[in-house]
């Protein structure tokens, strides 16, 4: 296949495979640069916008040598019959099939790789996450209450890790046949490396059935960075988040914790005070999540929110006012640190970090290598 006949999408899968690209690099590459010419800027071919993270980052050696390897290991051309291979499809941040949900997420992914119904994502969704050392018991209320959502005609979002996730969407794939509601899966590596390897044949019953998502282009492995990036994802694209078992740390709690962060409602099934796999969702409940004893408690909780429902979904980010909108002014104009910022605004730096913290969690900025640059704006 020819440069000339390549889609857009199968530049913005090569650099999404190459060494050393995080999400904010690619990020700000395809926000200010189409794809075709987003690959040209990371080759040095094309200079990137004056003042951006990108002009910043192509001064290291390190990157410029990275990215010209990986344009080496994965070229365009091959990314692309590899994505076309697997039945892949590719949607690139700005596109207008680039799901809402997670455009307008305080840190979007630059780039989706799908396989199954994207239709699904217009439907109501509810996350059921948790540990994967789950009990015997916490993986049947997992089950039960993954079948009983999509009985009840609602999505069942989840990780496809061992323990709750993975019997969640067994249970939603049974309650398939008897209601509209299907398994939509977010994981942490390429759609085409199965992690853990015993659920390959889920990931066939939920790319079948239902829809499985990633950010990761082919070839990629599950590397331990990825699925907090990955959780992000999961809560992003649910309306509520329920955890069925936790212990006091783990994946899970960092779901429910990015989810209150997106005014999403996290909610928590209760378990016994001498259960190690509860003590995280007992602490969630203390904290004031609301308490989930079957799935008529999930269903309730999303008939009386529907602010995150794909049809009535709008932006509801809230508009940087007063000092932080002055922040946000010099950062609109080119990327800059927390330092340049305090000297421009002559504020003292640590009013500018907070502000600077508040435009980022609010998807006005992203923050990478110590710079902050636009990522929307307020102003429009």
């Amino acid at each position: 296949m020819s440069s000339t006949s390549l889609p857009p999408a199968a530049y913005a899968a090569s650099l999404a495979s190459f060494p050393l690209m995080t999400v904010h690099r690619l990020l700000a590459l395809l926000r200010h640069h189409p794809p075709a010419e987003a690959y040209e800027v990371a080759m040095g071919r094309v200079a990137p916008r004056q003042g951006s993270l990108i002009e910043r980052v192509l001064r290291e050696a390190t990157v410029r040598d990275a990215w010209a390897l990986g344009s080496r290991l994965r070229p365009p051309d091959e990314m692309w019959q590899r994505c076309t291979h697997l039945g892949l499809e590719v949607t690139v941040i700005g596109d207008p099939d680039h799901p809402r949900l997670l455009a307008l997420d305080p840190l979007p992914p630059p780039v989706l790789f799908t396989r199954g119904d994207r239709s699904l994502l217009g439907g109501r969704r509810a996350a059921l996450v948790g540990t994967r050392n789950a009990t015997a018991v916490g993986r049947t209320l997992a089950l039960r209450l993954g079948e009983g959502l999509a009985a009840s005609d609602v999505h069942v979002v989840s990780g496809l890790a061992r323990g709750i996730d993975g019997h969640a969407h067994t249970g939603a794939i049974a309650g398939a046949s008897s209601g509209s509601g299907r398994p939509i899966a977010v994981v942490a590596s390429g759609l085409d490396v199965v992690y853990p390897r015993e659920h390959r044949a889920l990931w066939a019953a939920v790319a079948q059935t239902g829809l499985l998502l990633s950010e990761w282009p082919p070839g990629a492995d599950p590397l331990p960075h990825r699925f907090p990036l990955r959780n992000r994802l999961i809560a992003a694209l649910s309306e509520v988040v329920v955890v069925v078992e936790s212990r006091e740390r783990g994946g899970s709690l960092v779901t429910a914790s990015l989810a209150a962060e997106r005014g999403i409602q996290v909610m928590a099934v209760p378990g016994s005070a001498t259960n190690r796999a509860a003590l995280g969702v007992n602490g969630l409940l203390r904290d004031g999540s609301a308490p989930v004893l079957g799935v008529e408690d999930v269903l309730v909780a999303l008939s009386l929110d529907h602010r995150r429902a794909e049809s009535l979904f709008v932006d509801q980010r809230v508009r940087p006012q007063g000092g932080d909108l002055d922040c946000y002014r010099v950062c609109d104009e080119r990327a800059s640190t927390v330092g340049m910022v305090a000297e421009r605004t002559g504020r003292p730096l640590l009013d500018v970090a907070m502000s600077l913290a508040r435009l980022e969690l609010g998807g006005w900025l992203a923050h990478s290598d110590g710079w902050f640059e636009r990522t929307g704006s307020p102003l429009a």
